[in-house]
């Protein structure tokens, strides 16, 4: 069962509310072309210089459907650990887009591709919990509207009509907006790793629409033992957010809003509402209507999906190393923690890199450069880590150069920078720049007794406190330019003033 204790209460003037949300999650399958047509699929292009016959529904086109995009659905379900629908079939949802030709979209209602799943979540805290999939279905996306071209018209172009969409269904099993967040990045981490859509949402390549609800303490536990709806308040839908940060902005304000209303003696409207980005607000779009008002019915044009156990059974044995398998795998191999393993799994080129430069060397180091010194460089710059100008192979040697005592962690960090300046690889950079740490225990103790020498206060002092050694090991450092190897200093400190 889901974990409630996290659900966050929300103080209003008559009592505690707490919120119930659900996501949408419409995801655009990785494919080349279109779902029902072979028009090209890309971000970029002219207006309308991807638009096919069949997608500017001219008279007599029939759709056919993409093989490739219906295997991309089977991969994400098998991600999803759900039921994978061996019969399944699409259906004609009636409701008027300006920039959907046809006057209806191909979805899939009563008969998914994909039945129920579920996405094990981690909170900031580590803690976890599982959000239920409901279902997802194919669809084809519409074009969009331009607004801002001319004062006086709307152009509307047809490129993005008839792409093929994933929707994504969860159960309204999140009870803060930052778990709303999580799953939401937890579940594009996952298509991200299937290969089955490239997560991108600035360009809308993945969009949530995030339905609110508000409902006293206890409500939601009585939903959860009874899977009777009416226990929790009325949905509002939040149409198209594409970004973590506003779906979390979005469902704060909208929680607020239907808590004012409640509290003043009203009633919530279930609607569809758009997020003003700029306001910071939620407004209404349209009245939500129900499934029957859509007027669903099979589609004529294409017959029923049935598909074969067999080829199921293929695609599940070639899907990759996913997120959890992986975190688990990484603390196991490398012996990483359970954060840093969090960490580099998040992003897929990441862990690749990170197992690239971490073979044979400390795993723990390496896992310290991947996502500190290196994740911050690149972030500045803006730059993926697929593209870093300092490659796994480089970080390897860097660490290694640390390991075996040539250098400190303080100079390795200079040698760093230089290495992202472009002046060469650490080894070289180490020679040319005498960056060598000083092991040498003779020229070390011909220091270390001058300074004896000339501070016996300060070395008597250490008998009584051995934490004024550490001004002993200020000194050789500021003596050797930072280069003296700080084991080799504390052991012959320690021998000549503790003993």
């Amino acid at each position: 069962m889901n974990d409630t204790t996290h659900a966050k209460q929300i103080q209003g003037r008559t009592g505690p509310w707490e919120m119930v949300l659900g996501l949408e999650v419409h995801a655009q399958v990785a494919s080349n072309a279109k779902l029902f047509s072979g028009a090209a699929v890309g971000f970029g292009a002219g207006p309308n210089a991807q638009v096919s016959l069949v997608d500017a529904a001219m008279p007599g086109m029939l759709p056919v459907i993409n093989r490739h995009c219906v295997e991309q659905a089977i991969r994400t379900g098998l991600g999803l650990k759900a039921k994978i629908n061996e019969w399944s079939r699409f259906d004609r949802k009636n409701y008027f887009y300006p920039d959907l030709p046809q006057g209806y979209q191909i979805s899939q209602f009563k008969d998914p591709i994909v039945g129920e799943g579920e996405v094990i979540v981690e909170r900031d805290d580590g803690s976890t919990f599982t959000v239920r999939i409901e279902r997802l279905h194919l669809e084809q996306d519409a074009g969009k509207s331009l607004h801002d071209q001319d004062p006086n018209y709307t152009y509307v172009d047809l490129n993005r009509a008839g792409t093929a969409l994933m929707e994504i269904v969860s159960r309204p099993d999140m009870r803060t907006s930052e778990e709303a967040a999580a799953y939401v990045k937890k579940l594009r981490t996952i298509l991200v790793y299937l290969g089955t859509c490239d997560g991108d949402m600035e360009k809308g390549n993945l969009r949530a629409d995030v339905n609110v609800s508000v409902c006293r303490p206890g409500a939601y536990e009585k939903y959860r033992e009874t899977g009777d709806f009416s226990h929790l308040g009325t949905r509002c839908e939040i149409k198209n957010v594409n970004s973590f940060r506003f779906i979390q902005q979005a469902i704060e304000y909208e929680a607020r809003r239907q808590i004012e209303i409640l509290e003043d003696g009203g009633k919530i409207d279930q609607e569809t509402r758009l997020f003003d980005t700029v306001k910071g607000e939620t407004r209404s779009m349209r009245s939500k209507e129900e499934a029957h008002d859509y007027r669903y019915f099979p589609d004529p044009d294409l017959l029923p999906l049935t598909l074969d156990p067999a080829w199921i059974k293929r695609i599940e044995a070639d899907l990759p190393e996913l997120p959890d398998a992986k975190k688990a795998r990484l603390q196991s191999q490398y012996g990483l923690s359970a954060y840093d393993a969090g960490v580099l799994i998040t992003d897929q080129a990441r862990a690749d890199f990170y197992e690239a430069a971490a073979k044979g060397r400390d795993a723990k180091l390496v896992a310290n450069w991947v996502t500190n010194d290196l994740a911050a460089k690149l972030s500045a710059g803006g730059i993926d880590i697929a593209d870093s100008p300092i490659k796994p192979a480089a970080i390897a040697e860097l660490v290694q150069l640390i390991e075996e005592g040539v250098i400190s962690s303080k100079i390795a960090k200079d040698v760093f920078e230089r290495m992202w300046a472009g002046e060469g690889a650490a080894g070289e950079i180490v020679e040319k720049q005498g960056l060598k740490q000083v092991s040498d225990t003779g020229a070390l103790e011909k220091i270390i007794d001058d300074l004896i020498a000339a501070n016996p206060g300060q070395a008597a002092q250490v008998k009584e406190k051995p934490q004024a050694i550490g001004w002993f090991v200020g000194q050789v450092m500021k003596a050797t330019g930072g280069k003296a190897n700080p084991g080799v200093i504390n052991q012959l400190l320690k021998a000549k003033l503790e003993g």
